[in-house]
This record gives structure tokens, sequence and C-alpha cells, in this order.
């Protein structure tokens, strides 16, 4: 407990150390405590091991909350303040949008109550990103999805995800293995990203292989894609449909998100709003445009010596792009 609590500072007296002894003297568990201060259990769970490396000032600012309130002690900010300017090398791995954060409260509760979830959003938004991310957790199995997949690549990619020894034989004598190992090994998650490249109104073979291992184990699941994946299953998959426990529609960037995004960076007043068009416009704008776009006005930043981001900035890093 000790050594996680030292990831922040190198000592005992951090915000996650008095969490932690605050829990384990008082019998609290991670779920009862994300739910205490509103926020997703996996996030609460990556902040008090050490292991969370994105902006924990909100985060640690509702532990210090609660601590006082259970307590009443007063605790210092757990973070350093922050310059002002932003050192542009050091971008944030992840930021907990509120797509990001309904994303993986999909898959954590998946994950602990044994449910199948449902994700969808438009190409951008930051859906396998944040997939992606989740599976970092332990017992979660990621598995992207493409065009070119048939039953027993499937069957395959799951058995590599899993770490199970690819085997020969029929389909169903794999499935049964994949079956069996969840069965045994049991608290997993699957998730499988770009499922709506499974389904067609000829066959869905592909994913009635996802639906009979969902059945048949003890394992949360949880299917990922395009908006039409969620038509697509219920068209044309009815029993997977109706088995369906958390969804999670994604909406895009909001302007305050993309402010909160960009914090800490120096911005005027022309280039947030064109960074804000580019993020949130209904027609091309996305997670991934805006970050397209400040890969290429940080390079030309660096090369130019300057904080800065300007109008002008954009304009060039845009003609560097294709739009």
């Amino acid at each position: 407990m000790e050594a996680a609590a030292r990831n922040y500072t190198g000592e005992t007296s951090t915000l996650a150390y008095k969490v932690n002894e605050y829990k384990k003297n008082n019998g609290m568990t991670i779920t009862e405590l994300a739910s205490a201060i509103n926020y997703s259990r996996s996030t609460v769970s990556r902040y008090l091991s050490g292991k969370y490396d994105s902006d924990a000032t909100e985060l640690e600012a509702k532990l210090t909350a609660f601590l006082k309130e259970v307590t009443g002690e007063e605790l210092a900010a757990a973070t350093a303040e922050k310059s002002n300017v932003v050192n542009f090398t050091k971008r944030k791995s992840f930021f907990e949008s509120h797509d990001a954060q309904n994303i993986i409260g999909v898959c954590s509760s998946c994950q602990e109550y044994i449910g199948l979830g449902i994700v969808v959003g438009k190409s951008g938004y930051g859906k396998t990103h944040a997939l992606k991310y989740y599976a970092k957790m332990p017992r979660v199995a990621y598995i992207e999805c493409d065009d070119t997949m048939s039953s027993r690549d499937l069957v395959e990619a799951i058995e590599r995800a899993l770490g199970i020894p690819t085997t020969y034989g029929t389909i169903w004598k794999r499935v049964n293995g994949i079956r069996e190992f969840l069965n045994v090994n049991r608290g997993y998650l699957l998730i499988i990203d770009e499922a709506d490249k499974l389904i067609s109104k000829y066959t869905q073979k592909k994913m009635e292989i996802l639906r009979a291992i969902f059945d048949q184990c003890d394992v949360g699941m949880v299917i990922a894609g395009e908006p039409k994946l969620e038509a697509q299953i219920k068209s044309y998959l009815v029993r997977f449909a109706n088995r369906v426990d958390f969804c999670a529609r994604l909406r895009g960037l909001s302007g305050k998100e993309v402010e909160s995004f960009l914090e800490g960076y120096e911005i005027d007043e022309d280039a947030l709003a064109e960074l804000k068009a580019r993020a949130c416009n209904n027609q091309t704008g996305c997670f991934r445009l805006l970050d397209r776009t400040l890969n290429n006005v940080f390079r030309i930043l660096k090369e130019h010596g300057s904080n800065t981001v300007t109008l002008d900035t954009i304009s060039k890093a845009s003609s560097m792009m294709m739009l």
C-alpha cells in the first residue's frame, strides 16, 4: 500500500495513502468510494494504485473534500501548482471527456456485473482510444475487428487476446475451449471493437459466436462500433439486442471540454474558436481532427521556438493535412 502511495511524491503522507488508509480502517470498497464522489470505479482504482496518468486535479479535489467530510482533516493539494504554459512535448495521454467517462463506465459495469454493453459513436470521437485505455486494466481482452475477418479469424483473435494457445479443430471445439477458460478464470471482460464490420444482412454468424460465448460464460462483454451497429443489432440480432444491459452513445466534445483539454496552453481567442470548430462542428468535427491539428501546430511552434497558438499557426498546420 505504501509503495503505491509513494508513486506520487515519495512520501507516505499523500492523498492516495490517506484515502487508502481510510478505506482499510473503515472497510470501505473502491466501488463505494467511487459512488460517494461520483467518479468511475476504474478511475479511482487507478489513482489509488499509482497508475493514473491523466490530469488528476478534479479527482484529487473530490477525494480531498471527501476526506474532510468524513474525518474533518484539512489536506493540502496533492499536486504541485502547474505552470501557466505547458511544455508542448507533454501532451495529456488520456482526456476524460463526457464520452470517455461513459465508455469507461460501461466497461467497468460490464466487467463487475458480468453484463453486456454496447458503445456506439462516429469515427474520430475517441471510442477506440478510450477502449484501449480501459483494456490496460487486469483481465480485459481487447479485439479489434475488420471487414476481412472470418468466423475462424474471430475465434483466433479472442484466443490470442486471452492468452490461450492457438489450437486446431472446428470452430465449435475452439469456442468450447474459450468457454472453459473464461469459466475457470472468472472476472474477464471481452471488448469487441469495430463490431459493425462483423454484421451484414447476409450473415450474423460471427455475432452469434460472441452471443454464445456471453451466454455460456461468466464474462462481461462490450460491443463497440459506428452508430449503424445499434441499428444492425436491432434489425438482425434480436436475441443479442434483448441481452444488452449498458449502452453509451457518444456525442462528441463540447466547447467547454475543448477548453478544458487545452487548459494550460497559450492560445489566442481566434485560434481557440477555430480549434473548437474543428472539434465540435456537426459535419467533420471530432476529437481526432482536433488532435491531428494540435500535433502539427505544436510541431510548428517547436520549430519556431514559440509558445503561443495563433490562427496563422493553425492555417499553416492545416496545409500539412488532408481535410
